[in-house]
């Protein structure tokens, strides 16, 4: 069987209003009063929720076979039962849509160009402000910068200073040291050839010089030293006055060193000569 769904054409609210709308003034005020209204809802935020049409309800039949008899007899005829058309629900009308308001656009407000100007003006000259301010800062940074750098490069040149200094001094130090071990090491070898010296020549007689009268005279006191060498016999040869002896004391001073007698030195038992002999002679009154 077949089911049938038949559906009846609804009446529009614009075929039924609109024709008086146009017709009417007092309507059209309502329409328009009724626009209004609807554009205050939208833009409150209200929105119109399309309703969800029913399904349509639809009345199915079903056809039942009986077995045969066992007579045939007639059946009787069984008449289709025509389902009712259900009407489906009168459509709601939709309301028509609103008509956008124009909104008029404010009034620009109107700029003085001298003010404008001097407003330029005051805005570039706190720009230039601003950048003058940072070039100032950047030429005190790099100042600093270099300060510290020069105060680095100081300190740096004083510690290589100080080290220097203090090398100086320690080589000065050492070679002092070395000055002094030397020195004692030739005092030594001297004090140990002056003894070898004196114990192989012996002084035998000596004579102390003549005051000369002229040096009494004038109260003249002094020193003089006589250099000479000691022959293999004990002889005094080739005497001289060394520096800083007064000439008033040089003759005496000779004629003195010529009476020397030594022992001679030997050296495996054969006499030897002694060069660079000295002998100073002390002048003092009493």
């Amino acid at each position: 069987m077949t089911a049938m769904i038949m559906h009846r054409q609804a009446s529009t609210w614009r075929d039924t209003v609109l024709p008086d709308l146009c017709r009417n003034s007092l309507a059209a005020g309502l329409a328009f009063a009724l626009h209004g209204v609807v554009l205050a809802l939208l833009v409150s935020g209200w929105s119109v929720e399309m309703p969800v049409p029913d399904q349509p309800m639809v009345l199915k039949t079903h056809m039942v076979m009986l077995p045969p008899a066992a007579e045939p007899d007639p059946q009787p005829e069984v008449a289709a039962v025509q389902p009712q058309a259900i009407e489906p629900p009168p459509a709601i009308p939709q309301p028509a849509p609103p008509v956008p308001v124009p909104v008029p656009e404010p009034a620009k407000p109107t700029v003085d160009p001298k003010i404008q100007a001097q407003k330029l003006e005051q805005a570039a000259l706190a720009h230039k402000r601003v950048e003058d301010k940072k070039r100032e800062q950047q030429v005190e940074k790099q100042q600093q910068l270099q300060a510290q750098q020069e105060q680095r490069e100081a300190e740096e040149q004083n510690r290589v200073q100080a080290q220097q200094r203090q090398q100086e001094q320690l080589a000065l130090q050492q070679k002092n040291a070395e000055r002094a071990r030397q020195a004692a090491e030739r005092s030594r070898q001297q004090a140990a050839q002056a003894a070898a010296d004196s114990r192989q020549y012996l002084p035998l007689s000596k004579e102390a010089p003549d005051y000369p009268q002229r040096a009494l005279d004038k109260n003249l006191e002094g020193d003089c030293t006589v250099e000479y060498t000691v022959n293999p016999q004990g002889k005094i040869e080739n005497p001289k006055v060394l520096d800083g002896c007064h000439p008033l004391f040089m003759r005496p001073s000779l004629a003195a060193a010529q009476t020397f007698r030594y022992q001679p030195r030997t050296i495996d038992g054969k006499a030897v000569s002694v060069p660079a002999v000295r002998n100073t002679f002390h002048y003092r009154i009493k």
